[in-house]
Parts: structure tokens; sequence; C-alpha cells
């Protein structure tokens, strides 16, 4: 994850092959509910001045963090499963029963496409870092426009690492082994 961007735009066919990638994410019932609200210039400054706080501003990596050139707001539409769930091939698990869903599935598939949005915008050589909204989302939301039926997983900042861009403390713990992760047949010892 990279915090720290150069002052340099994103050319277009680039920000446009990591994006096309994350259209190809599976996705429950083919739904396809997810959509990406993309943010260059003005626009990026219209989400800072929404989304920063001077107590946040204060914090040593941020400074970088607001000259990535590109914002993509991940968004996931519950509507448009209940919707495609009510169709006749899927009316056994179809809106009436959402409450039984196991899975809140139009989060996870655009958790799916968005992680194929980092890895695409990592592909091209850029830099990107996936964060939470630190405020409630329905100001920016209603600034930028989006239909009430959308909500945000978050937000992604991406463009070219700045030469400054240094791993936080997290990026030294160590990751997980596989013997760590993968149980087979059963969890624990036999």
């Amino acid at each position: 994850m990279c915090r720290s961007f150069l002052e340099r735009p994103v050319e277009r066919d680039v920000l446009e092959r990591a994006l096309a990638l994350a259209t190809r994410a599976p996705s429950a019932g083919n739904t396809q509910g997810w959509a990406f609200l993309v943010l260059e210039g003005d626009d990026t400054t219209r989400f800072w001045e929404q989304e920063a706080d001077s107590s946040w501003l204060a914090h040593p990596s941020h400074p970088g963090l607001l000259k990535a050139p590109v914002i993509v707001l991940p968004l996931a539409s519950r509507a448009r499963y209940l919707e495609r769930y009510s169709e006749p091939d899927k009316g056994a698990v179809g809106p009436g029963r959402v409450e039984e869903w196991t899975v809140p599935y139009w989060l996870v598939d655009t958790a799916f496409a968005t992680m194929l949005l980092l890895l695409g915008a990592t592909q091209e050589g850029l830099g990107v870092l996936f964060f939470a909204l630190r405020k409630p989302a329905a100001p920016l939301l209603a600034e930028l426009e989006v239909p009430p039926e959308w909500e945000p997983l978050g937000a992604v900042a991406m463009g070219w690492p700045g030469p400054d861009d240094k791993p936080t403390l997290s990026a030294y713990r160590p990751r997980h082994g596989v013997d760590q992760v993968v149980h087979r047949g059963h969890w624990g010892e036999r």
C-alpha cells in the first residue's frame, strides 16, 4: 500500500486498463452490482475537503497521500442484488428472503472487484492504497451526486509512487505461512 504519491497524472489508458480488469470480478448471479466513481483533478480536492480534518492531516504520512492524482470510490448496490434475485431463475432466494442470505453479496462482489482494481493498478506500476472513509459518507455522496442506492466500501488512492513512500510498521509484521492459514479436513491437529 502506497501512502505518498508523485504529483503526476495517471495516463488515461493506464487507468482504463486497471478499471477494465476490475469489471472481470466474479459476481453472485452475475449481478455486477458495483460501480466505481473515479475522481481526478479538482474532484480529488473536493474529496479531501469532505474527508480530511486537521487531526487526520497531522499524521506524518498523510500529506503524501493528498498528492494521489486519482481517488476511486468502490460502490455497492444492495438494490441491484434484490432486483436480480427476484428474477425467475433466482426466485427461491429472492428479496423477500434477504435476511436469510448468509453473505451480503453486494459487499463481497464489490470487494472482489476492488481487489482486482488494486491488482490491475499495481500491475501497471501504480501505487495504491485502500482506506476506510473517516466521516459519514452521506454528505460526500450527495456532493458527488451518487444515487442513494449506492454505498461506498471505502476509497482507493492511486498514482505513481513518490520517492518518499515508506512502508508503515504494519508492513514489517511477518506474513502467516500456508501452514498457519490452511486447514485440511478439520481445524485442529489429530
